[in-house]
């Protein structure tokens, strides 16, 4: 039974002290620094290190998680047990500082290295490639022996609540002779879970499979925009570049991986067995719902249980060419997609292509126009109940 903590309404919500999700926050007087939210309010965890624990002060009152992620998968765990033992004593309820979530302004909660996207759902690379190849096979060779992935932009990684402007490019459709330049017409979303690494790897080592815990500080949400038509036009034969760089959107909370062991579950099955290096032990997928709403509709529910690539497979295959890591670099999952039509993670799949148009309220929508907005909501199994992972919410506006 989950310990009952002294801040009003927080006990049993998601947002229990068996979560605690990092981020960064700013007041109208004082600057960025880093808080856990626990019910509806924000604790100042920097004003509680120089309160109660000053050697976590440089780790805390910082404008990113980069230095907290840093210090390393012990210190992870010390200022988590901290953090906990300050919201079950009610003794230390006078000495903290709790903010109504409402009333602080949210971050990008680290600074972002590198950035990779992968293609793990074979319930969504099934189904693009049914819409794409529809007289050949829907996987191709490769896939089921290694994470496909692309590398992304990482200066446009935005924050949730962040204004996305529709992207331009060229286009052109397969009736047409020659391309033409112009605003994006199939703009989509991709519904994604996201991995924040803390340690840094040096150039020419490898992470391992059994690495994944000590190498991963937490996962946050991630909605990867695509433009579509954008995308068909350029990606052969070097894959996605502008239909992807154009923006990407991440939570605002990052939670530690410690809060999500309740979730986790075994993949569905690999079959052919994976070559050594992306073997692993014990299970290694993460029961996490989401819900995809489009204009306060909730048009999917992507299940990321049914993912066929683990997150640490991931993170294995993402090093065994030698290449290094960063603190703060970010890995992500690639659309989540289950078998069913209401679990799919993406408008192409959900339109089938565009072709088969699907229910928004009263209206039928395919791709997205200018000013939807897309909420993506996340929650997993803890011990005693489920927690809330932090939404990652984005409007459209014109092409500038």
């Amino acid at each position: 039974m989950t310990p009952t903590t002294w801040v009003p309404h927080a006990a049993g919500s998601g947002h229990d002290v068996d979560h605690l999700p990092y981020g960064v926050f700013t007041t109208s007087d004082e600057p960025p620094r880093v808080g856990t939210r626990i019910g509806d309010h924000v604790l100042d965890l920097a004003a509680a290190a120089r309160a109660t624990a000053p050697s976590y002060v440089a780790l805390l009152d910082a404008a990113s998680l980069n230095p907290l992620m840093a210090a390393g998968p012990e210190t992870w765990s010390a200022v988590r047990a901290w953090v906990t033992d300050l919201l079950l004593d009610p003794a230390q309820e006078a000495a903290l500082s709790l903010l109504p979530v409402d009333d602080v302004t949210l971050r990008l909660p680290f600074e972002v290295g590198d950035y990779v996207d992968y293609y793990a759902s074979e319930h969504h690379a099934t189904n693009v490639g049914r819409i794409f190849r529809p007289d050949g096979d829907a996987l191709l060779p490769n896939w089921k022996h290694l994470p496909v992935g692309y590398h992304g932009r990482s200066g446009s990684v935005v924050v949730s609540g962040t204004a996305i402007h529709r992207p331009a490019g060229q286009r052109k459709a397969p009736t047409e002779d020659a391309p033409t330049f112009g605003p994006c017409l199939r703009l989509d979303i991709e519904a994604e879970l996201g991995f924040v690494v803390g340690r840094a790897l040096p150039f020419g080592e490898r992470a391992s499979t059994a690495d994944f815990a000590t190498t991963v500080f937490g996962v946050t949400g991630v909605n990867d925009w695509s433009a579509r038509d954008i995308q068909a036009w350029e990606y052969v034969p070097l894959g996605p570049n502008l239909a992807k760089s154009f923006a990407t959107t991440v939570g605002a909370w990052v939670t530690p991986l410690a809060a999500l062991e309740a979730a986790r579950v075994p993949l569905p099955g690999q079959e052919p067995a994976v070559l050594p290096y992306l073997q692993e032990e014990g299970p290694g997928g993460y029961d996490v719902e989401v819900e995809v709403e489009l204009n306060g509709t909730v048009v999917a529910r992507p299940p990321y249980r049914t993912m066929y690539w683990s997150p640490a497979q991931m993170l294995a295959h993402l090093t065994v060419n030698g290449a290094s890591l960063r603190v703060g670099d970010l890995y992500a999952s690639g659309t989540i997609s289950g078998p069913e039509k209401d679990q799919r993670g993406s408008f192409l799949e959900l339109s089938w292509g565009g072709r088969e148009p699907f229910a928004v309220g009263d209206a039928e929508r395919t791709f997205l126009e200018d000013g939807d907005e897309v909420v993506l909501r996340y929650s997993a199994p803890t011990a005693t109940g489920r927690l809330t992972l932090g939404e990652v919410r984005g409007t459209i506006l014109p092409t500038r």
